[in-house]
Parts: C-alpha cells; structure tokens; sequence
C-alpha cells in the first residue's frame, strides 16, 4: 500500500529536522520498503499505525531507528580515487606547516560503516613510511549508531573488501578470519568513530588539517547545505583542506571556503 500524502510529509519533516535530508515525492517507495520492516518489528500491524505512534509518542529509539533506515550507507574503500591521489598532493605541504606538534588531524565525516577513514589510515600510513616523526590521527563521524558499530569492528565480507581495494592491499592490511576480512591493529590504531549529526557542531576537542566530506551534501537543500559546511569550517584549522563528492559544490552558499585550482572538489578554508 502506497503511503499516504500525510505520512509521508511526516518523515519528510521529520528526517529533514533531524539529519538534514532532502526526502522528495519520487522516494516515496523508500519510506514503505524501509520502514515497514522496522514497523513489524516493533510490533505494529503495518506502516499507518507505527506513523500514527511516531506523531503522538516520544519514543527516541523508534525515531532514531527511522533515521538510520532512510540514511543511505553506501561506500567502499578508496571510492572514486582522486580524492586518495589529491590527498598524497597536498600531504607534504601540511607537513611543512606543522611546527611543534608534528600530527596531522583528519576528519571522514558521514563515514558509514568505516571504509573511507580506514582507506585514509591506509595512505597516511604509505606515506608516513619515509616520514619519521611525523603522525596522523583519524577521526570517522556518522548519523548511524548501528552503522558505527560496524565501523568500529572493522570487519567486512568478501564482497565489501574486493570493492577498491587490490589483492596486495588486502594481504598487507588486513587478516583473514573465516569468511571476513578485519583490518590490522597497526591501521586501527589510529582511527577513532563517535556519533555526529554535521547539522549540529561537533562535541570533538581540537581542529583537524583535513575533512572529506563526500557524497553527503547531494541529499541536502541549500539550507542544510551551508549549515552543515559552516558547522565543519568551525572545525578546521586556518589553511585546511575540505574534500566533497565529484558531484558537489558550494555555489551560491554563503560559506567561507575557496576551491583550489586544478583540483575539482578540494577546497581550501578562507
């Protein structure tokens, strides 16, 4: 059963206020084929009713459920690559900025389930083989609790470490466990998780070098757009790099970023 114009104006609301997503009239399929398994689940006889508890109750974990359902995850190591090869280009100029602490601080922000701040650990770590005394740090954010979880684990199916990744990587950089893959302790160790919701200021102490903040913005209105990458600017250090999605821009956002030349999706703060 199709839902109804009211509903989905609900969850459009709903999910726009809470993560920032853009939900429009062609993904009206998503909400019932998303939602209507967490519905059954938590025992409502079908889509109508659990809307009509969302309205009245103030169940946190129903409503967090929702959002993680609706939230697209889909990633892969190393994807689309020329933000990887951008990184190494602008890596030994950050390195010749830094006086006193010698760590440079990275930001995946909407990580889904790890692959891109693990792909980030990975190259740092390439690169920091002729670097001695220089250090990394990784931070990976997400909307998604469950998706975190996975992220934190760092294990991946057959199919998940065959997306981007060559045969040599995945011998070097990570340990076969039955079935899975799970990345090596000497990568993991400098990646952390912690939730964030990039329409809300990070609760995380310090600045970081670099963000990649890719393929995220696309579900987003101008609106939501501008306060997402205001919240991130806040959280850059002066002269810091912000990577976006091939299909991303700041047009006629009222942001304090400038593009770097050459370099489509790199973006330098202002």
């Amino acid at each position: 059963m199709a839902v109804s114009d009211t509903d989905f104006n609900f969850y459009k609301d709903l999910l726009y206020q809470t993560s920032g997503l853009s939900l429009t009239p062609e993904k009206n399929y998503l909400i019932e084929s998303r939602l209507t398994p967490i519905a059954s689940s938590l025992g409502h006889d079908g889509l109508a009713s659990f809307t009509s508890y969302l309205r009245t109750s103030k169940d946190t974990q129903a409503t967090q459920a929702v959002i993680e359902a609706m939230t697209t995850n889909e990633t892969s190591f190393f994807r689309d690559k020329k933000p990887f090869e951008r990184l190494k280009e602008i890596l030994p100029e950050l390195e010749q900025s830094k006086q006193g602490d010698k760590t440079i601080r990275i930001w995946s922000a909407a990580c889904s389930s790890g692959q891109e701040a693990y792909s980030i650990s990975i190259t740092m770590g390439e690169y920091l083989k002729t670097k001695p005394g220089l250090k990394y740090e990784i931070l990976g954010t997400d909307i998604s609790k469950d998706i975190l979880k996975k992220a934190e684990r760092g294990e991946y199916n057959q199919f998940e470490i065959q997306r981007g990744l060559t045969i040599q990587q995945m011998v070097e950089y990570f340990e076969q466990d039955g079935q899975n893959w799970r990345i090596k302790q000497h990568i993991r160790n400098n990646v952390k998780f912690q939730e964030g919701n990039l329409l809300r200021p990070l609760s995380y102490p310090g600045k970081f070098d670099i963000v990649m903040c890719r393929n995220v913005l696309i579900y987003f209105d101008s609106t939501t757009k501008a306060q997402a990458l205001n919240n991130i600017a806040s959280k850059i250090n002066k002269g810091g790099y912000l990577f976006l999605g091939g299909c991303e821009n700041i047009m006629g956002l009222d942001v304090p970023y400038e593009p770097v030349r050459e370099r489509p999706g790199l973006y330098k703060v202002k």
